[in-house]
């Protein structure tokens, strides 16, 4: 296409976007309408009319009007059971099976007969799903009873919980199914594939959903981007809230966390709208490198909108409105306390040390989302959806006050580093649904544009880090002061110019950035518009006991580089009756796009002169980020034993050409992606679930997946692993983790009121390969120890040189019993017979492997538990609810990570308590 005449479709593609924004429904999920009649066909007003899902724990009543007539809006794609009831006749239950937008209308009539307060269901058709793709669907009314560890990232909390094949993080970060974060959420419709952490992007608020379902399976040809984990979720309506309802609530827990949130929903058959507000301020913000916290504070605000309106009986729309902010400090750990720094002379052969304070690095995130979507109903078959979107954060970093205090270990930070950064992604989505038979298709589009804009400011204040002179030319032992090369003769030191010293690594190109040595910080603009479109067509097509899922979806990306994919995607189910079981395959072919955070810095940096060495580029790193591609397999079963367990499983295999991972830039949140050559992800994921028996309800989730990734680095910043050239676990390759949650609802005077609920989550720990071991590589050429390989009296030891006191403290070391302290070092070498850890996960000396037996984090249990009143004083119109929640109540001592690549260190959460009241109406 001429390149005007793409210019003019752009335009004119905005145009229609943000000029259709008063045509302002939503694309993933659906409605049931209906009448109620009876047996003469007579209309039944005032009737009850409720849908459950026994496993999601949905569950709706409403009530029928003059005309018999009732309706439910914003249903999760879902099997429903209906049950109708009217005084005078006998209750009347079917089932509903919602997997389009097309609204489904139901004539149910009821029966003369003795009314009955309960429907008996046999078996446990209700319990299965007939489905190729593997998925989890978690209702409102189960979440807000799942202890969860994050109040800032409460719904990646929930996500890891519920969802098997999901490693857990520190700061709110999940990767599902052996990829780093490639998850995405579509939430109403609109698509959102960048980070939701609480160091990249401030989420959707949870009080602000009403319903997740998260894929996990293969899957289906309407998402893309980023598809290990797909997150669908429904938000809260006002619709058909006829009469004001919400809540306002307060909590106060450990760390002194203080909540305050409001919501409210009201509207008629036509109109609704749903307001919530709620904020957060703690002491712990984010999940600190040690266990003790300090220098963690940190506040959230959020505020959400949903807007709904039926014009006619054919056209509606809905509108989403979201703004949030954020506001936290970096967390220190003992090695950021007191810094010791150049406070004078330090061009000069005798620079002054002083302290220059503790380090205060902080950041602000600001997050706005605008998303309408315009729905028109075609004839009883069809449906047509079209949304715009625009969505932005802005994150800002700041570094201390003095940025000389910023100077963390040598092999943590050796700059002071300021950003701006800000990605804002417009677009629109668009769909059209058709029902009919055995066919279920829907084709849609979706065209977005990203505007990235990265600023960053970066000073060397490490004054060892790029020394002109060095000690002598065989312990070339870098010596602080000097401005050159050629002072360094005349003092007794050897030259540090490679030039002169073979083993020279002073660069003349980072002088002018040495804040130590008088110099200022460097700056760095970057900037890139990411355009993708895509296109897809699928058909659920479903006949007798079998159902097939076909589709392809074509996706074109063009951002620092351009690539284009056609992917099929295919899935089948076969559903035997008799015996309550489904089983299925499926597969996907993905585009995977590369990450849009930091994405220019990382493409570009390696090929700028002063960020090269300050990114720890690697040699042959081409820079610019690729598109890759995966192909996707699953097979499964889910199985029902009565009517009171269900249990589902797949087995995972995916092959990535091009696999992304990230890395972070010193003791900072900021981190960049980076590339390489491919990845091969095997595993398993387990759900089982005991739906509510007798007031008690139960599920357990657990997976094992593989992480295995295979250099070369192909493009990307700094990365610290892989240079063996063979293939390597990634930081978040996790052997096996499994959750389990139950719950039990006490029968109360009047009410089903007051609840018990308990977690226990076991994680086999991530990969720390920063850990030091023993294994030469002269004994294995892919050993994770070799660098830290040595002998002590000829015997096998460990160098922990490489590590300060409190990083060995921070990873529980141990030597001969002697415990390392944040300020007291282990002795170096130590011997690999004493070498230990309560930690992390040792490799027994010479089996150290970063394939096969890579160091861990140290397996760990975690228990949670809450207990509540959701209506203290058993009122009906009015209630007060009451909530205890306990995190990690046995104060387990762990870590989620240690050095990690990608996040560096941090530990999970002590032992803390909150108490929540809330006032409903």
């Amino acid at each position: 296409m001429h390149s005007s005449l793409r210019r003019a479709f752009r335009h004119s593609l905005f145009s229609v976007v943000f000029s259709s924004t008063a045509l302002l429904a939503q694309s993933n999920s659906g409605t049931v309408t209906g009448t109620v009649t009876d047996p003469s066909g007579a209309v039944v007003p005032g009737a009850s009319v409720s849908m459950s899902n026994p496993v999601s724990e949905y569950s709706r009543t409403v009530t029928t009007d003059k005309a018999g007539h009732y309706q439910f809006t914003s249903l999760p794609f879902n099997p429903y059971h209906l049950t109708a009831s009217a005084t005078g006749f006998a209750p009347v239950a079917q089932d509903v099976d919602v997997r389009s937008t097309v609204p489904v209308t139901l004539t149910t009539a009821l029966k003369v007969g003795a009314a009955s307060s309960t429907v008996t269901v046999e078996g446990g058709g209700d319990l299965v799903e007939s489905d190729s793709t593997f998925h989890t669907d978690v209702d409102r009314s189960l979440f807000q009873k799942v202890p969860l560890e994050s109040q800032s990232s409460s719904l990646s909390s929930l996500v890891t919980l519920t969802s098997p094949g999901v490693a857990a993080d520190s700061n709110g970060l999940f990767h599902g199914l052996g990829d780093h974060a490639s998850n995405s959420f579509s939430i109403d419709g609109q698509p959102i594939t960048d980070q939701q952490s609480k160091v990249f992007s401030n989420q959707f608020p949870s009080n602000s959903i009403q319903s997740i379902e998260v894929i996990s399976g293969a899957p289906p040809a309407e998402f893309g981007g980023k598809t290990s984990l797909v997150i669908v979720a429904t938000t809260r309506s006002g619709q058909g809230v006829t009469t004001p309802t919400g809540s306002v609530s307060t909590s106060y827990g450990a760390f002194g966390s203080v909540t305050a949130g409001i919501d409210v929903g009201y509207g008629g058959e036509n109109w609704g709208n749903f307001f919530e507000a709620d904020g957060l301020n703690t002491g712990r913000f984010l999940d600190p490198p040690e266990f003790v916290v300090f220098h963690d504070k940190g506040n959230e605000q959020n505020i959400f909108d949903r807007v709904d309106r039926q014009f006619t009986p054919v056209d509606a729309i809905h509108v989403n409105l979201n703004y949030s902010r954020s506001w936290f400090q970096t967390p220190n750990s003992y090695d950021n306390l007191n810094v010791q720094n150049v406070v004078s002379g330090g061009s000069g052969p005798d620079p002054i040390f002083s302290s220059v304070g503790s380090a205060d690095q902080r950041s602000k995130i600001e997050t706005f989302d605008i998303a309408p979507t315009y729905t028109r109903t075609i004839g009883a078959n069809s449906i047509f959806n079209f949304g715009p979107y625009i969505r932005k954060d802005a994150y800002n970093y700041y570094p201390s006050g003095v940025p000389l205090a910023d100077l963390g270990p040598a092999n943590l930070q050796t700059s002071s580093i300021a950003q701006s950064r800000s990605l804002t992604d417009t677009g629109v989505h668009t769909d059209f649904s058709y029902v009919k038979g055995i066919n279920n298709i829907k084709l849609g589009a979706n065209y977005s544009q990203t505007f990235l804009r990265e600023h960053d400011g970066l000073g060397v204040i490490d004054p060892t880090y790029n020394s002109p002179c060095v000690d002598n030319l065989t312990d070339n032992a870098a010596q602080p002061g000097f401005s050159s090369p050629t002072q360094c003769a005349s003092f007794g030191l050897a030259s540090n110019d490679p030039a002169v010293n073979p083993n020279g690594t002073y660069n003349s190109v980072l002088a002018p950035y040495d804040v130590t040595r008088g110099g200022s910080s460097y700056f760095y603009d970057g900037h890139t518009d990411v355009k993708e479109l895509a296109l897809y067509i699928e058909d659920q097509i479903k006949t007798g006991a079998w159902l097939f899922n076909v589709g392809i979806r074509g996706d074109l990306y063009n951002g620092l580089t351009a690539a284009r994919q056609a992917e099929p995607r295919v899935g089948i189910a076969y559903n035997i009756k008799q015996s309550n079981t489904v089983l299925r395959v499926s597969y996907a072919r993905t585009l995977e796009t590369p990450f849009n955070e930091n994405l220019v810095l990382s493409s570009s940096g390696c090929a700028n002169a002063v960020l090269s060495p300050l990114l720890l580029c690697s040699p042959g790193a081409s820079g610019t980020l690729q598109p890759g591609y995966r192909n996707e397999f699953h097979a499964g079963f889910q199985q029902a034993a009565g009517k009171n367990f269900v249990f589902s499983g797949d087995y995972i295999w995916k092959y990535t050409h091009n696999a992304f991972d990230f890395s972070v830039l010193g003791n900072t949140p900021i981190t960049f992606p980076i590339d390489w050559h491919n990845s091969k992800i095997p595993g398993f994921a387990l759900r089982a679930d005991v739906p509510n028996y007798r007031n008690f309800s139960a599920f357990v989730v657990m997976s094992s997946v593989a992480a295995r990734f295979f250099p070369p680095q192909s493009a990307g910043a700094g990365a610290t692993v892989g240079g063996s050239g063979y293939p390597f676990r990634i930081d978040h390759d996790e052997r096996f983790n499994q959750t389990t949650h139950v719950q039990y609802q006490i029968l109360g005077r009047k009410f089903l009121s007051p609840w018990i609920g308990f977690n226990w989550r076991f994680d086999s720990g991530l990969v720390a390969g920063s850990v030091p071991c023993y294994n030469p590589a002269s004994n294995d050429p892919n050993t994770a120890c070799g660098d830290t390989s040595t002998t002590l009296n000829g015997q096998p030891a460990v160098d922990l040189s490489g590590l300060t006191a409190d990083e060995e403290f921070e990873a529980g070391l141990s030597c001969n019993g002697m415990k390392a302290t944040p300020t007291t070092p282990l002795p170096t070498p130590c011997p690999a017979s004493e070498y230990s850890s309560n930690l992390v996960s040792i490799p027994a000396p010479g089996t150290g492997n970063n394939d096969h037996n890579p160091p861990r984090i140290q397996h760990r249990s975690l228990f949670d538990a809450s207990i509540g009143d959701d209506n203290l004083f058993e009122g009906d119109t009015y209630k007060w609810s009451l909530r205890l929640t306990g995190v990690n109540i046995s104060n387990k001592y762990a870590l989620y990570n240690f050095l990690s690549t990608f996040s560096g260190t941090h530990y999970v959460t002590p032992r803390a308590f909150t108490a929540e009241v809330a006032f409903h109406f």
